[in-house]
């Protein structure tokens, strides 16, 4: 596998248990490697932080003690969200590379390199790009299936359209859609908290009007969504990309901008992590000096670290509360 040489890593103040009152001052910024348009961070079962590099179609893992990264996987079928399953295994949301492989969302065994399809139609029809996904403690996966990008290489080789919506695969191999239009606009992030009764899903909407907001569902046992409301809003500004959770129920939304990039948002949302209680209320705001952020996940030995993707760089911050694989 080759080395990649530069991904910068930002050190930020940590999250406190308590809500904070007002915003922390400009934390010091080191670095260490950079790559090109970072996604999707998880912590596989070896302690190394995986993470995809969308832009140039492929999956990158960081290894925290020597602070350096390499390719895993060199050709990702342009991966986005990452998750790894209880048995250690890697699950990957596949946009397409609009050549061989169809969007699809995969399971990876890192023993043997084996790539497993878990998903690639609903009732006969192709997803559209598959973005992110989370899992819930009986091990089914809910994964989100935006509406198409007209210049993305699945769109234009495939030239049809999947029906975006959000959807869960069970232990078992059998798919159900669980929301679509009206229900969910642009479905983007999403995580379960830590009890399996919320399913907090990021709309990212970026037309006039559109929804720019965290979502939050009642998850029943049997993996079906009620009840749904608005648990923080963004608008008018970008709303949040992905999120993590920890194990009291907050979460670590990645949402913001620092200049405008040609869509209906406007700046009104700092670019940063925004840790948001399960009453939906911010209790703490962690700047980020780099567009575009992504998305966020805890590593480290104790999960107090929580890694976030930002541009070119993946960065760090110490976290008092540690966090949950989701």
């Amino acid at each position: 596998m080759r080395l990649l040489i530069v991904v910068p890593i930002l050190l930020l103040a940590a999250c406190k248990e308590k809500p904070a009152t007002s915003v922390p001052s400009e934390p010091e910024v080191s670095v260490a490697t950079s790559v090109a348009f970072t996604e999707g961070p998880a912590q596989g079962p070896d302690g190394l932080i995986y993470f995809t590099d969308v832009a140039n179609n492929r999956i990158l893992r960081f290894d925290p003690a020597k602070k350096k990264h390499e390719v895993f996987r060199a050709d990702s079928n342009r991966a986005n969200g990452l998750l790894f399953d209880p048995q250690g295994r890697l699950i990957a949301c596949e946009g397409s590379d609009g050549e061989r492989n169809q969007p699809r969302v995969t399971r990876t065994d890192l023993k043997t390199g084996r790539v497993e399809e878990l998903a690639t139609k609903f009732e006969g029809q192709l997803f559209n790009a598959p973005n992110d996904v989370t899992i819930d403690a009986k091990g089914r996966l809910y994964f989100t299936d935006p509406a198409p990008d007209a210049t993305s290489p699945a769109t234009k080789a495939k030239g049809t359209t999947g029906v975006p919506g959000v959807y869960r695969i069970d232990p078992d191999g059998k798919i159900s859609r669980l929301l679509t239009a009206p229900e969910t606009e642009w479905p983007n992030g999403l995580v379960i908290s830590p009890d399996d009764k919320t399913l907090y899903l990021i709309e990212a909407n970026k037309v006039d009007g559109g929804t720019r907001a965290i979502r939050a569902f009642d998850l029943s046992p049997d993996g079906t969504l009620s009840n749904q409301r608005i648990h923080h809003n963004f608008y008018p500004g970008r709303s949040a990309d992905g999120m993590a959770i920890d194990v009291d129920g907050n979460i670590y939304a990645a949402a913001g901008l620092h200049r405008l990039r040609g869509t209906r948002e406007t700046l009104d949302t700092k670019c940063g992590v925004y840790v948001i209680s399960p009453q939906g209320k911010l209790v703490r705001f962690l700047p980020v000096p780099e567009d575009t952020i992504t998305n966020t996940a805890f590593g480290g030995a104790d999960a107090k670290t929580l890694y976030i993707t930002a541009g070119k760089t993946l960065f760090q911050v110490p976290n008092a509360i540690a966090g949950m694989n989701r």
